[in-house]
């Protein structure tokens, strides 16, 4: 389940990362039965987008009803209790930080963690998912930054129930941009603005900054690029710089790193495909990689080159001899075995495995 939740037609790939300066003294509950003083420091966020459009699906299909504390505990004393088989084995994802005064302090990690239960939903009835991270978050946080976690809980449940109202006003929109070949920004600007009154039917602003900041920084970047993109009257060259400019007007952050790092490797695919297109030599193909991405990540990209090369090699002595395997023999079974062996001699279980796609891919380039 994704902790980033947008529109699916501003893909991106999201890292996103939360700083977050408590003046006092921090406590942090990770895990059961750990409790430390300190910070909190950066959370990265390995979830996709993707699944938590289904949960978000999901949820609008039923209730999540909340429970009382006397329910819960009949449930469940830790939350951890009979975990679901998808949970089993994992190490919880998130974090609950109080400050000195017991208080919550809501962070993007707060978010991770209510996903993390939530993507047991299906396995589990979403009562019982309710019970579980209520149960979960008293037992490990005290007053009164446990009944503040509850709430926002299910502020959250609720918010991602009513998204899927929004996007189907709003579902047509990569049809739409299928079919013309360019995206209705202005649909675009207009979803994003449900979407943040939507946001603050049910948050405050500081939860609102927390959970959705820096998905936000992305959606817009995305929709710039766009833009910058579906401009008729700009030449490549200006669409470039343009490109350039407003990467280089975001204020230093991580998610600007991300995105410079992005980009770079946006570059890096198209240049080396021009490249290799005219020929270029491997001296050269690295040397550009270098100055994109660094000498370690070049000299990996030209082991890959090797080891493509190689296996384009033996997939084009594969074809030949097996063409002539099938062709020559009057016994189509005989001659499959010899073929299945000549796979064997050639591939190795990983490169087997890619055959049949390799192939369609290569009759689609000489059609």
């Amino acid at each position: 389940m994704s902790n980033n939740r947008r529109p699916a037609y501003l893909s991106i790939v999201i890292i996103a990362v939360v700083t977050i300066v408590v003046t006092a003294a921090v406590i942090m509950w990770f895990k059961p039965d750990h409790t430390s003083t300190a910070l909190a420091q950066p959370a990265s966020n390995a979830l996709g987008e993707e699944a938590e459009g289904t949960l978000s699906t999901a949820l609008a299909a039923g209730q999540m009803l909340p429970t009382t504390a006397t329910q819960n505990q009949s449930l469940f004393v830790t939350g951890l209790e009979r975990l679901p088989r998808s949970l089993k084995g994992t190490q919880i994802d998130g974090e609950i930080i109080i400050d000195e005064n017991k208080q919550l302090v809501v962070t993007q990690g707060l978010r991770r963690l209510f996903d993390y239960f939530l993507s047991a939903l299906g396995e589990e009835d979403e009562a019982v998912i309710f019970a579980r991270v209520e149960s979960y978050i008293r037992h490990h946080t005290p007053e009164p930054a446990a009944s503040q976690a509850v709430a926002i809980f299910g502020k959250y449940v609720a918010y991602l129930k009513a998204l899927p109202e929004i996007e189907k006003r709003y579902g047509n929109l990569q049809l739409q941009a299928t079919k013309s070949g360019e995206l209705d920004l202005n649909a675009v600007a207009q979803q994003q603005q449900d979407v943040t009154k939507l946001r603050q039917q049910y948050f405050a602003k500081d939860t609102i900054s927390a959970f959705f900041g820096t998905e936000d920084d992305y959606d817009d970047y995305s929709v710039e690029m766009v833009r910058i993109n579906q401009n008729k009257q700009t030449s490549e060259a200006q669409k470039e710089a343009a490109r350039q400019d407003y990467i280089s007007r975001l204020p230093d952050s991580v998610t600007k790193a991300n995105i410079v790092q992005q980009a770079n490797l946006g570059e890096l695919m198209a240049r080396t495909e021009q490249m290799k297109a005219r020929g270029a030599t491997p001296e050269a193909l690295y040397n550009m990689r270098r100055e994109l991405v660094g000498a370690p990540a070049a000299k990996r990209l030209a082991q890959v080159d090797q080891e493509d090369a190689s296996f384009d090699q033996r997939f084009t002595q594969y074809q030949t001899q097996k063409q002539r395997l099938l062709s020559q023999s009057g016994d189509q079974a005989q001659a499959q075995i010899q073929v299945n062996q000549l796979e064997q001699q050639l591939f190795d279980d990983a490169e087997r495995k890619r055959l049949s796609g390799y192939a369609a891919l290569q009759e689609t380039k000489t059609q």
